[in-house]
């Protein structure tokens, strides 16, 4: 039961990560006249829904879900950020892409450790995943300059994947703990 179980919620974090991808992020604020503003942030539900899984489904459903979102997205269907296919293993972004599997493990195992179930607990967990993710993307951008010849500078690339995305991807975390305990508790997760 517990294995099949795993598979259901892998399959549930893979779809949810598909069309995370394909949705920008944005916040609801109130503008200077009291009315309700969307603004759009530089970036997609990507990173987010997969440590939303993640931090909901534990560990393994998140590991599982990455592997088979690499997977579709290398050999199957253009589903990444900036597209897909095998071409993709030598673009910049392919380290966040990879960064998803150990971020996912991270921020999961963490979620399920007593006192960090809460709020705070599963805030912290999705920015460790967070960072966990941007540090594999910053590694193989430091191999990438060192082997390829990127299209941009180290220091745009840098910029473009880490600087300009992340505080965005911040922003999400504690929407990503809030989400976390309501499905907990319609799923009767513990």
């Amino acid at each position: 039961m517990k294995s099949i179980n795993l598979w259901i919620s892998s399959l549930a974090s893979l779809l949810v990560l598909l069309v995370g991808t394909m949705i920008p992020s944005a916040i609801l604020v109130i503008s200077a006249d009291l009315s309700p503003k969307i603004l759009t942030l530089p970036t997609t539900w990507q990173a987010s829904s997969l440590l939303l899984c993640a931090l909901t489904c534990g560990p393994r459903a998140g590991v599982i879900s990455s592997i088979a979102y690499i997977t579709i997205g290398l050999f199957f269907m253009p589903v990444f950020h900036e597209g897909g296919g095998i071409d993709y293993l030598a673009n910049p972004g392919f380290g966040y892409i990879t960064g998803l599997i150990p971020a996912a493990w991270i921020s999961g195992r963490l979620a399920r450790q007593e006192g960090l179930k809460d709020f705070m607990g599963l805030t912290a967990s999705a920015i460790l995943g967070l960072i966990t993710l941007h540090i594999f993307g910053l590694v193989n951008l430091v191999i990438g300059s060192l082997i390829y010849s990127w299209p941009n500078n180290f220091y745009e690339l840098i910029y473009s994947y880490s600087i300009y995305p992340l505080p965005a991807q911040l922003l999400l975390c504690p929407a990503i703990g809030i989400l976390t305990i309501i499905l907990r508790n319609l799923l009767l997760i513990e």
